[in-house]
């Protein structure tokens, strides 16, 4: 069974055709032949727009775990003989305070539907019976449907369009590369450490929490900042250049985020 053909997703992907071409056709005598690339921008800034107070309360979030560390540390000292105990504590303590380990997820979450729609815009031929006119628009020439693996693996890749895809994607690393530099947590002795401890003895969402502090993990995550590059390979160019604009979002939004709800210093005592 074709996922595109069900009729709620081809509706779906027929209106966010419609708007699509709309805003490229709003926006051609101003941007020129890059219009339908200005359009997926003009998306991207839109949803980033809307989720703003999603941003907030992520912001807020972690500022409440950072001054809930010390807290976390005393409830790992008091029952570390007892896990179940200090499990349920652990989350009542994170319940009673209003916030989750994982409210940081949720941004994502609610693009992926997104991205998922702007992939299918881009690779799909025709759209709910009609064809897809989305696959002519080009980006600096290169075919907003088309993505560098692909065009590798096809022998069609001319320089231009590899100038335009190393663009691109290193773009969204240097991105990467920036976010994992200026939020890297700091794991000071007696202070996140014990948090650590903490978190990872209680289990469950505590536990995530604890790794996500962990060196060793966050090691792992500076490396994962590069993953959106990567899948940005394979991804066509529309989707890729959806990427680029929501790290760049992201980052600028978080420092300025966490100016407004500073991280509450870990004692190194």
């Amino acid at each position: 069974m074709d996922l595109y053909a069900f009729p709620p997703i081809a509706g779906l992907l027929d209106g966010a055709h419609t708007v699509l071409m709309t805003l490229a056709a709003l926006l051609e005598p101003v941007i020129g032949i890059a219009s339908a690339a200005a359009a997926v921008v003009l998306i991207t800034l839109l949803v980033r727009g809307a989720l703003i107070p999603v941003g907030i309360s992520q912001a807020k979030a972690e500022q409440t775990r950072s001054r809930l560390a010390p807290k976390l540390a005393a409830l790992q000292k008091q029952h570390k003989k007892n896990p179940e105990r200090l499990q349920r504590e652990t989350m009542k303590l994170y319940g009673d305070e209003g916030t989750t380990p994982f409210a940081g997820c949720l941004p994502m979450l609610v693009q992926a539907p997104v991205i998922g729609v702007i992939y299918a815009l881009f690779i799909l031929p025709t759209i709910a019976g009609h064809p897809n006119a989305l696959l002519e628009q080009t980006f600096f020439g290169v075919p907003l449907g088309s993505s560098l693996a692909g065009q590798i693996a096809a022998g069609t890749l001319a320089p231009g369009a590899l100038v335009v895809f190393l663009v691109v994607i290193a773009g969204i690393a240097v991105v990467g590369e920036l976010t994992r530099r200026v939020f890297q947590p700091s794991t000071p002795v007696g202070g996140a450490a014990g948090t650590n401890r903490a978190d990872a003895s209680a289990g469950g969402a505590g536990a995530s929490a604890a790794l996500l502090a962990a060196p060793g993990m966050t090691r792992a995550l500076g490396a994962l900042q590069f993953i959106t590059a990567v899948i940005a390979i394979f991804v066509p160019l529309a989707a890729a250049l959806y990427l680029l604009v929501t790290v760049a979002w992201t980052l600028v939004q978080r420092m300025l985020l966490r100016r407004r709800y500073p991280l509450v210093e870990a004692s190194t005592a």
